[in-house]
C-alpha cells in the first residue's frame, strides 16, 4: 500500500494566501496535513492560521522558486502565477499540482478559447484582438463582450459592448471577443481530478450575478431538467479530462435558451462557486481539492441538503477593516 506522507514531515504550499487559501487550511487541519503558504502582503487571510507565512511575490521568478524548492507539492490560490518557476520546481521533482501548462493556458483567455475550438468543447463565437485595434472594425461586431486575455478577475476585465462610446478606451491590452450569447441561465459545475485520472463531480450551480460582474448569489442544484444535469457533469468531466489536469476545476457554462451548453471560463483551483460544498455535500471542494493534489481517493460529492449562498462583498468604494453590522441577528 503507498504510502501517504502527513503532518510535518510532508511539506504542502500554496502560492496566494487569501480567503480560498484559508479554507483549504481548514479542510487540511482536519488531515494534520500542513500548509505553507506564499504572498505578497503580511495581513492576508491566511495568514493567522498556515504552518508558516512567507512574504513574496507569486508571480514573481525568483520568489517562487526559491519558496516551492522547499515543498514536497504546490498548488495555487489564483491562476496569475510564475509559471516558469512551477515549471523549474517540476524539473527539481515537485509536484505542481495544477500543472504549470494547464495554468499557462487557463490564464490567458485567449490560450483557454483556441483550447476549446481545438478540443470540440463547446463555446462561444471569439475572435482574438490585439491592442488598440481598428474602431472601425470593432465597430462592425457590436454587440459583444470584450474579455482582457490576461488580468482579469472576479468580474474585472470583463465588458459587454453594446456601442461604440468606450471603444477606444477598453482595448489598451490584448483582448478577445465573444459574441453575445442570449442565455437563460449560467451554471456552474466544480469537478475534480487526482494523478490516477479518477473524476469525481458536484452537482450544478445556478449563478446570479450583480453589475460589477461578480456571483452575488447562487443556488445548487440548478433549477435544470435531468437531462440538462447530466450532460453538463459530462461536459465538465470532458474539460478536466482533456486538459489533462490534476486538482479542483469550475466549469462555468451558459444555458441557451435552445438547451445548449457552452463553456463560458473555468477556474483550475477551489471556486465561489463551490463555497456551499461545505454545509451542502459529503465532501467540500476544499477538502476535495486537497485529495486530487495529494492522489488519494475522491470524496463522495453525494449533497446532504440544498445549498444557497449570499457574496458579501461589502459596501461599494470601502476599503479597510470590515464592519458587521447585524451578525448577532443573523445568527439566531
Amino acid at each position: 500500500m503507498a504510502k501517504t506522507l502527513i503532518g510535518s514531515a510532508h511539506r504542502l504550499g500554496i502560492l496566494g494566501g487569501g480567503q480560498l487559501g484559508r479554507m483549504f487550511i481548514q479542510s487540511a487541519i482536519n488531515f494534520d496535513i500542513h500548509v505553507h503558504i506564499m504572498e505578497n502582503t503580511p495581513e492576508a487571510p491566511s495568514s493567522s492560521c498556515a504552518t508558516t507565512y512567507t512574504q513574496g511575490d507569486i508571480t514573481n521568478y525568483d520568489d517562487v522558486l526559491a519558496f516551492g524548492s522547499t515543498m514536497d507539492v504546490i498548488t495555487v490560490e489564483i491562476e496569475n502565477v510564475n509559471t516558469e518557476a512551477l515549471k523549474e520546481l517540476e524539473r527539481k521533482g515537485v509536484k505542481v499540482y495544477p500543472q504549470p501548462s494547464v495554468l499557462e493556458t487557463i490564464k490567458d483567455k485567449g490560450l483557454q478559447k483556441t483550447f476549446y475550438a481545438a478540443n470540440n468543447i463547446p463555446t462561444s463565437p471569439f475572435e482574438l484582438v490585439p491592442e488598440n485595434p481598428s474602431v472601425d472594425y470593432l465597430k462592425n461586431k457590436i454587440p459583444f463582450v470584450q474579455k482582457l486575455r490576461t488580468g482579469g478577475y472576479d468580474g474585472k476585465g470583463v465588458q459587454v459592448v453594446s456601442g461604440s462610446d468606450a471603444l477606444s478606451d477598453i482595448f489598451t491590452q490584448a483582448s478577445i471577443i465573444e459574441e453575445l450569447i442570449p442565455f437563460e441561465k449560467e451554471i456552474s459545475i466544480i469537478v475534480a481530478r487526482n494523478a490516477s485520472g479518477e473524476t469525481a463531480v458536484y452537482p450544478s450551480v445556478e449563478c446570479e450575478f450583480n453589475e460589477a460582474n461578480l456571483v452575488a448569489f447562487l443556488f445548487s442544484p440548478a433549477e435544470i431538467p435531468t437531462v440538462i444535469e447530466q450532460a453538463a457533469e459530462k461536459l465538465a468531466i470532458d474539460v478536466i479530462t482533456k486538459l489533462d489536469m490534476v486538482g479542483i476545476l469550475a466549469v462555468e457554462m451558459f444555458l441557451t435558451k435552445e438547451g445548449r451548453l457552452l463553456v463560458n471560463e473555468v477556474a483550475p483551483r477551489p471556486h465561489n462557486s463551490g463555497h456551499h460544498t461545505i454545509e451542502s455535500n459529503i465532501c467540500s471542494q476544499f477538502e476535495q481539492h486537497l485529495r486530487a493534489i495529494l492522489n488519494l481517493p475522491l470524496g463522495s460529492t453525494k449533497m446532504i441538503q440544498y445549498g444557497a449562498m449570499i457574496n458579501l462583498i461589502g459596501e461599494q468604494g470601502y476599503e479597510g477593516v470590515a464592519h458587521y453590522v447585524g451578525f448577532e441577528e443573523a445568527l439566531k
